[in-house]
This record gives C-alpha cells, structure tokens and sequence, in this order.
C-alpha cells in the first residue's frame, strides 16, 4: 500500500423503497484503531459490519462513522387519536360554556400535539433485510472512499517527509566533514592550556596522549554511521507497502538520540550548530509522522 495519512471524510447517501440514508464516515490521528458507530435504531447489526470493514481497511486512527436514516411519511397510516381530541374538548368545556372562549374550530383542533397520529408500517422480514443489506453496502463505500481520503493525505505528505531525510542525511554528511578536524582542534587546544599550566615543561608525548584520550571521548563516528543507517531505513520505510507510521515514530526518536549525542560530544562550535540545525529538522519529521498510519 502507498503511504497513507490517518485524517480523512467520506459521505455516501442512498435509498431503498421508502427508506433513505446518509452515512459519514471521518477519521483523526490516533496511535490504534478506534472506531465508533452511531445508526439508525432496528439496524444494530451495522454496528459489527462498521467495525469489521474499519479493521480490514485501516491499522491506525480514530474512526467515527454514523448513518442517519429515515422513512418516507407516506409509508405509515396517520388518523385521529379521538381520546386525545376528548381530553382536549373536556378539558376547554367550561371557558366554551361561560363564553371565556369560542367554540374551537376543527382545523384549530387537529393542530394540537398529539391529535393527529401517524403510525409506521412495519417493514416484513424480507424489506428490512434488504434495507439492512443496501445500507451496510453504503458503509462500505463510504469506507472505501474514506481510505481514499486517507491515501491522498498520504500522497500529500510523501514528499514532505522525503525532503526531510534528504535534509537529515545532507547535515549529516556536512557534520562529517566537520568532525574529521575535532582531534587536531583538541589536540591544539589541550597542548596551548597544558603550556599555560606547565611551561616549557609540558612533555610533547604527555600531550599527545591525553589529546588523544579527549579525542576518543569526542569521537561522532558511531552518532554519524547511525544516522546514515537511519536515513536508510526511513526512505525503505516510505517507500514500502506496508504500514510505517509507528516505525517511522521509532525511527524519529532514535534520530533525535542520536543528533543529542553529537551535540554533547561537538568540541566545535560548527559542528554544534549542525547538530541543532539537525534536532531542528529531525523534530519537524516527528511531528509529520504522527500524520502517518
């Protein structure tokens, strides 16, 4: 699969005999699968048929998906409640009887709430299972478009995270070259104090000793070489066919342990500045992958 975002929308509308719908289906970041379902009351079993289609589709978001439905008036049967017109009729008697009031008119008393009632028809076994059938055939369209959505956010954001490896392997490249001169700098700077401290005194081979020892301590090789495997490993990640959204997240603290590394170990104002420079960027690719499913 191509690389995919986790936010998308999705609406698919339909309609059989006397029943239409509407189905909406959205989804956000989220580290798992969350989905929650709201339907029409009588259709329950759209419920698991949500959930299953979310599973087979996606690996990782917050899902909500909803269907409204409705019946078309004109399936049920409306009449009269005529003990709701009496309880009104009793009950207004005695302003009609002192002339507080005129005698109401039948158009004012089938205004009332309640007078008129309209009686649903039950649907047969067999009209409700193909209603229940076209509406979970809506689901799923609505999930496929959906992964659509979620697909082109993907697309969206390929060449973004691309173009943040190709910066992160650029830096480090450049704090390459400028970590190969941190032993002749230490070595420098630890004779001129060793001089101070010492004089004339200060044996040449103690020097170079312990410069060599601060050199060790300072060396990025392996910070560097990790990197440089890391990068690697980003680009098969959003290249592949597989889900990389975690993985990507993995890989974007272990750049950012690897980027604080240097900069404690940098003996070269340079170098340090690459290292922020990196943190920067390796920070903004983190904040993108959580983007990603």
């Amino acid at each position: 699969m191509a690389l995919s975002g986790m936010t998308g929308f999705a609406r698919v509308e339909g309609a059989l005999g006397a029943w239409s719908w509407a189905v909406e289906a959205r989804s956000v970041n989220g580290r798992n699968l969350d989905t929650r379902f709201r339907g029409p009351p009588g259709f329950e079993a759209l419920d698991r048929q949500a959930r299953d289609g979310a599973q087979a589709r996606f690996q990782r978001g917050q899902l909500t998906v909803n269907i409204q439905a409705k019946r078309a008036e004109s399936s049920g049967q409306t009449q009269i409640s005529v003990e709701t017109l009496e309880r009104y009729l009793k009950a207004g008697a005695p302003y009609v009887a002192t002339g507080m009031v005129a005698k109401p008119s039948l158009d004012g008393l089938l205004g009332l709430r309640g007078v008129i009632e309209v009686r649903e028809e039950d649907d047969d076994g067999e009209t409700r299972a193909a209603v229940e059938a076209a509406m979970a055939a809506s689901l799923g369209e609505a999930l496929e478009a959906l992964k659509q959505a979620r697909l082109e956010e993907g697309q969206a954001l390929s060449p973004v995270l691309n173009g943040q490896v190709d910066t992160i392997e650029r830096l480090t490249r450049e704090a390459g070259v400028e970590a190969a001169g941190q032993p002749a700098v230490l070595k420098e700077r630890f004779s001129r104090r060793m001089s101070e401290l010492l004089g004339e005194a200060a044996a040449e081979d103690r020097i170079v000793q312990e410069a060599a020892a601060l050199a060790i301590k300072a060396d990025v090789r392996e910070e560097l070489d990790r990197l440089t495997g890391h990068v690697v490993a980003a680009r098969a990640l959003l290249g592949g066919e597989a889900a990389a959204g975690r993985r990507l997240d993995f890989l974007s603290q272990e750049f950012m342990r690897e980027s604080n590394t240097l900069c404690s170990k940098s003996a070269l104002s340079s170098l340090t500045a690459i290292g922020l420079e990196l943190k920067a960027v390796i920070e903004q690719f983190r904040e993108q992958v959580q983007n990603v499913e």
